[in-house]
């Protein structure tokens, strides 16, 4: 089975082919990081735009990097949501006119769900597991129990990491974007010099919260007693150590409630863009070893967004004989669970 997935749902337009022995044949992503580099962040429209200028080409060049042809297609997969919709639309009306043009099986998938089954392509990770999705848009503790199974442990109240990320670096005159800059800055600082917040770490339950954080840091940066250059470095080290622990904490109360509903799970798997920090992956290692579960983590390339994981998501659905009508309709909102009750304050990012 050899799947065609499509992922623009923020700013990397991405197209891949899979196959159900676990094979990414090809994987092309085109950063979009340029484009909002001036702005400090994403700008959806601009986002958009540049999905329609590159769609095309990005599939085509997966198309020839992995060597077939759309007859040799057996579906085609595309994010449908959750996401920026004018780029989600891009990606899921390209998806459809290959399908309508090829007459193959189309397939909506949810762009969470392309995180939380990557490591069933990487790894071959069997269900139960626990999940931390950690990104830009979306920080959640999920019980994954099968495909298209979700019962949501915790969610942001607020901001999600990412988000943090990008804003504090943003605050310490560091660029975008502000994950990987954030953490080369904190090599060369102490995380024990400014005493960040933990949010909620002590409270029971799973849930998140970033925005005092983001406060505290703000109000450290307008009392320095030195040059906001010199004392970035221990800024970037405190914020990155106070995101760590926090998650950690949280964490450590989600293994305890997903061992309630499910004995069997000793796996937790971190997926998204925050994933690839490596101060959080020594982080939860450390909780792994002491809680007796085995971390799994995608490679870095896997852990941001990328097609790999929504061909891999759409074929896992597929096989299952799962596929959507052409007029399934894209959806900016998408929660993985979405019987899960709503968290005090989130509103519609819970």
């Amino acid at each position: 089975m050899i799947v065609l997935g499509i992922e623009t749902s923020c700013d990397e337009t991405a197209a891949a082919v899979v196959d159900d022995a676990r094979r990414i044949r090809s994987n092309v992503v085109l950063s979009q990081i340029e484009e909002h580099r001036p702005f400090g962040g994403v700008v959806p429209e601009v986002a958009a735009r540049a999905h329609l200028e590159n769609a095309d080409a990005v599939i085509a060049k997966a198309m020839q990097d992995a060597g077939v042809a759309f007859a040799d297609l057996d579906c085609i997969a595309a994010t449908a949501g959750p996401g920026l919709i004018g780029g989600v639309l891009v990606g899921a009306m390209s998806g459809k006119a290959i399908a309508m043009a090829t007459g193959k099986p189309f397939v909506a998938v949810n762009h969470l769900e392309g995180h939380a089954l990557t490591v069933r392509l990487t790894d071959d990770v069997q269900f139960p597991y626990l999940l931390l999705l950690v990104s830009g848009g979306h920080c959640q503790l999920l019980s994954v129990e099968d495909v298209g199974k979700y019962t949501r442990l915790g969610t942001t109240i607020d901001d999600a990491a990412g988000e943090a990320f990008d804003k504090t670096a943003k605050m310490l005159g560091l660029g975008y974007p502000g994950g990987p800059l954030i953490e080369k800055a904190a090599e060369g600082g102490d995380p024990q010099k400014f005493d960040f917040p933990r949010p909620m770490a002590h409270r029971p339950g799973c849930d998140f919260s970033f925005s005092g954080l983001k406060t505290s840091v703000r109000r450290a940066v307008e009392t320095l007693d030195r040059p906001l250059a010199d004392a970035a470095p221990d800024l970037a080290a405190s914020f990155q150590q106070a995101v760590a622990d926090t998650l950690v904490a949280r964490t450590k109360n989600a293994i305890k409630m997903a061992r309630e509903a499910h004995p069997d799970i000793t796996t937790l798997v971190v997926a998204g863009g925050v994933a690839a920090n490596t101060a959080i992956g020594r982080a939860l290692d450390a909780l792994c070893a002491k809680t007796g579960m085995k971390l799994v983590k995608p490679a870095p390339a896997l852990c941001t967004d990328n097609a790999a994981m929504i061909a891999w998501a759409g074929l896992e659905h597929f096989r299952l004989g799962q596929s959507d009508p052409l007029d399934f309709k894209a959806r900016p909102r998408w929660p993985l669970d979405p019987d899960a009750p709503a968290a005090a304050f989130a509103g519609v990012k819970a």
